[in-house]
């Protein structure tokens, strides 16, 4: 957002240096709460107990669900308080007030979101009690946490209440489709894209100016398929290391019927994907078409709709700004609104944003029905909410049904525009009022094949070709994406290969890391072979083991550094090969003088070079960007040591099977462990080397026990 921090904020410097006269000097006030307050509103969830396993993730037993979730939020805040604090703040439109300038862009989107207004206006009516149960426990385990260790705390940041959870569901989910990105874009100098018209050839087209995840992966595998009759799911999104949408893991487990294991993010009550006892689910990143922008013609502060001119909306925008120390400035920005949405003004044109959940605080509460579901039945009825914006969603079940959903809420517009371009601002009829209904967007519901795989690539190719979805059947206006990763194209190709897939078999190919011939890296590696590198001894070196190449990234590769390392530098994480983002020749070389640089050689192991360093671990990861076995650095070349520090990827993984006679087994493997940020606690990283090895820890289902 650095246009918009630009924008917002040209006058923060030159305003400090009249600070002695015009600025707030405030030291700010302590937590918000007494312990002895924090510790009243937690006397109602007394009936729980917390039980760390040998790896210290949380079993978590509870006499209620809500008693459950009191103690989620007191685990998971003992464990990465700063964190969740963070995510809070943020949902509240108050992080400049404590992070600085750098985070006022993201306090004015939730004022012009109009978020904590829409929170206030729907947590009673929207929500149903047992949902604000589970928020409000959630939320006092978290403050009473807190309370205990005010000396973590941010002045004023407590009590953290039901309204700061959903707060941050609602900031979160539109962002896992790329709104950010779409906000950004209008404060470029420039304007990004073309006005759509009817009629355009252009409707179903996948344009590059969208922001790009990391990625995920899930397999789905019925008893049809197996060679022992198991019904089995990979849980296996790709997220960062740290941070606010870092995976942490935890056992849930109530005396009314809630049961679950899997991950979950700061600030959320529940599992956000995992199993229980009888099913479960695995989300991967889909990015249907899901937020529109018009261009506005106005005239003052009015603006043209059906050929008259109407006031728009207008609010401040008053953010307050940690310049250094305790002094904050106060700045006021304007907010504006039309009949489409919220409005952004700047020198190339006024812009109004349509997006879908605009009006949607029932995220917390469908993923809640989703981890009470017994069968697929309830399951469906969970998915029927359609509170959860978007993120395709892979199933399975005791009862061996397996299934794929390509989830998003889609906007019910107008045929006959290019929706992924600007739309004109001043036709009513192009103001969606509502959504397609639950039912209309590709799925695969226990395909005869017996597998599905989804790993971001296209929901039109995910299982044997002759099953799957034609996606004539669907409308333009969806703009379901038709792009295909290597993880897509090397799953499939492995899956289609076999007859009957053993379990070993299935964590092999999870495991995978070599890039498929039909991917972005094959056609860019069989350009780079075509180059004419005769004149250049170093570049011939490099074409020669690129010419050696197996495609692999397995730890001993010699050939995977310089193949990567020029793919990273051509592609990044677009996961397609045109337009390259470096002439093919000039990453090559790139590439080849890194390694000289810092090795000495083109052609180190890849393990001396990829890594997973996590406090005293230090080790080779195998894997690579966009393979099955994901890993990304944080550069599009080597570290300042000539390394690759995995900051990305394949994170927390599951693997849960049901067997022929209904026994379930879980395993799982988080990157570093459930201390997130304590280094002097052994959790820290005492995972990082079975993450590191391909290795995996039994859950102890049982161990979630009743209060003594």
């Amino acid at each position: 957002m650095i246009g918009l921090n630009r924008w917002v904020f040209a006058g923060v410097l030159v305003l400090a240096l009249v600070l002695a006269g015009l600025a707030k000097f405030t030291l700010g006030p302590g937590p918000g709460i007494s312990l002895e307050a924090a510790e009243e509103a937690a006397a109602p969830y007394a009936r729980h107990t917390i039980t760390r396993d040998e790896y210290g993730v949380p079993h978590i037993w509870g006499e209620r669900d809500a008693d459950t979730a009191f103690g989620l939020g007191y685990a998971h805040a003992s464990d990465d308080w700063e964190t969740i604090q963070t995510t809070l703040i943020a949902a509240r439109g108050q992080l400049a007030r404590f992070e600085g300038p750098d985070a006022a862009p993201t306090d004015y989107i939730v004022r012009l979101l109009r978020i904590r207004e829409l929170v206030s206006e729907r947590y009673t009516s929207d929500l149903t009690e047992e949902t604000r149960a589970i928020l409000e426990a959630y939320a006092a385990g978290i403050t009473l946490y807190a309370a205990e260790n005010p000396m973590r705390v941010w002045g004023g940041a407590l009590p953290v209440t039901g309204e700061d959870i959903v707060a941050g569901f609602v900031l979160r989910t539109p962002f896992m489709y790329g709104l950010d990105g779409d906000l950004a874009e209008l404060f470029e100098d420039e304007r990004q894209r073309t006005i759509s018209m009817a009629d355009t050839d252009t409707a179903f087209q996948w344009l590059e100016g969208q922001r790009l995840p990391f990625g995920s992966n899930a397999f789905a595998i019925a008893p049809s398929f197996s060679d022992d009759g198991a019904t089995r799911l990979i849980i296996n999104s790709h997220q960062p290391y740290e941070g606010p949408v870092a995976w942490y893991e935890a056992r849930l487990r109530s005396q009314e019927g809630w049961d679950m294991a899997g991950g979950t993010f700061p600030g959320a009550p529940l599992i956000l994907h995992g199993h229980n006892a009888d099913l479960g689910w695995a989300h991967t990143v889909n990015l249907p078409d899901l937020a529109d922008i018009y261009v506005l013609e106005t005239e003052g502060d009015r603006y043209l709709l059906d050929g008259e001119w109407r006031d728009l909306e207008h609010g401040t925008a008053r953010l307050n700004v940690r310049l250094f120390g305790s002094i904050r400035w106060t700045v006021e920005r304007d907010l504006w609104w039309s009949e489409h949405g919220p409005v952004v003004r700047t020198e190339h044109g006024d812009y109004a944003i349509r997006y879908s959940g605009m009006d949607e605080v029932r995220q917390v509460e469908q993923w809640y029905r989703m981890n009470r579901a017994q069968n697929l039945s309830d399951w469906l009825g969970a998915m029927e909410m359609d509170a959860i914006s978007s993120l395709n969603t892979i199933y399975a079940d005791r009862e061996g049904n397996i299934a794929y959903l390509y989830n998003a809420v889609m906007p019910d517009r107008v045929e006959g525009y290019d929706w992924r371009q600007y739309l004109p601002g001043d036709r009513s009829e192009l103001i969606w009022q509502g959504y397609h209904p639950f039912g209309t967007l590709p799925a695969y519901i226990n395909p005869q094949a017996g597998w599905l795989l989804s790993a971001n690539q296209t929901v039109f190719d995910a299982t044997v070709v002759e099953e799957n979805i034609d996606p004539a059947d669907f409308s333009p206006t969806f703009g379901i994406e038709p792009r295909m990763t290597n993880r897509g194209h090397r799953g499939l190709e492995l899956l289609r290969a076999e007859t009957s897939l053993s379990r070993e078999r299935l964590l092999e190919i999870k495991f995978d890391k070599t890039y498929s011939e039909n991917s972005a890296v094959g056609r860019l590696m069989r350009e780079v072979l075509a180059l004419d590198v005769s004149d250049d001894p170093l570049l011939a070196e490099a074409q020669g083991l690129i010419g050696d190449w197996d495609l692999s990234t397995d730890i001993p590769n010699r050939h995977a550094a310089i193949g990567v390392l020029t793919a990273v530098r051509c592609i990044g994480n677009r996961h397609h090969e045109d337009p390259w983002l470096m002439d093919p020749r000039e990453a090559l070389l790139a590439a080849a003088a890194e390694l000289m640089q810092h090795h000495g050689r083109l052609d180190p192991e890849w393990g001396e070079i990829n890594r997973m360093v996590r406090g005293d671990v230090d080790m080779p990861l195998g894997g690579g960007p966009d393979v099955l076995r994901a890993v990304y650095g944080a550069n599009d070349g080597l570290d300042a040591d000539g390394r690759i520090r995995g900051v990305a990827g394949d994170t927390y993984i599951m693997a849960v099977e049901w067997s022929a006679e209904g026994e379930m087994r879980s395993q799982a493997i988080h990157q570093y462990g459930s201390a997130t940020i304590d280094e002097s606690s052994p959790h820290f990283d005492d995972q990082a080397v079975l993450f590191a090895r391909e290795e995996w820890r039994e859950i102890d289902w049982e161990l979630a026990a009743p209060a003594q």
